[in-house]
């Protein structure tokens, strides 16, 4: 597992329930042969080069920001090295059978897939994401905690999609665009974009 923060925790959860290896922890800043939510830390990202791509697999434990691209970059760095990463799928989701998820995604507890779903490289489909029919999501985005995609929505890569937002169907969002937690997207977002929704009061007549 690489990185020991809140990501990389509710990852290990979902390990453990898995019944994974895990050999340890790759960390910056946290003590070597320390203990870290019952993991043995091994030490900063060199010692990945102690093992063989053909011995382990990776766990991409970074989390994901907007504007934040540690996770995609280390990612890359250790691919070019022939290291592979490993996808890592809550029990608790619901996919159907004909989904496509590519390496390195993470799909998180109570997710739900439906039909024709497609999903990119390194992407995280966060706590609770529903996806309908058809949908697809490119490499490197992250759709936070109860995201609701509609049917036949295109996400570009590098795309970060706020908690609790809802995309209606068939909308196309491009490469490297933002949208604000909560927003409804009625409308195309052109790539590197950001999406805020503008939030109107309601006012009583009573």
């Amino acid at each position: 597992m690489v990185g020991a923060g809140g990501h990389a925790k509710v990852l290990l959860e979902t390990l453990r329930i898995t019944k994974w290896n895990v050999i340890g922890l790759i960390a910056k800043d946290i003590i070597k042969d320390g203990i870290l939510y019952g993991i043995k830390v091994l030490g900063d990202d060199q010692v990945i080069q102690e093992f063989s791509p053909d011995e382990v697999e990776l766990v991409n434990g970074i989390g994901s920001l907007p504007g934040n691209m540690l996770r995609w970059e280390l990612a890359k760095k250790f691919r070019s090295k022939g290291f592979s990463f490993s996808q890592i799928i809550h029990p608790s989701t619901c996919i159907a059978e004909d989904v496509i998820i590519f390496q390195g995604a993470q799909v998180m507890a109570g997710s739900v897939l439906q039909s024709g779903v497609e999903i990119g490289e390194d992407c995280i489909i966060n706590t609770g994401v529903l996806i309908d029919h058809d949908c697809r999501i490119d490499a490197n985005c992250h759709l936070s905690p109860g995201v609701t995609l509609c049917g036949d929505v295109r996400i570009g890569k590098n795309t970060h999609i706020g908690a609790g937002v809802t995309v209606i169907q068939g909308i196309e969002i491009g490469d490297n665009a933002i949208v604000a937690a909560g927003s409804v997207v009625y409308k195309n977002i052109n790539a590197n974009q950001k999406f805020i929704q503008q939030r109107k009061e309601i006012v009583s007549t009573q």
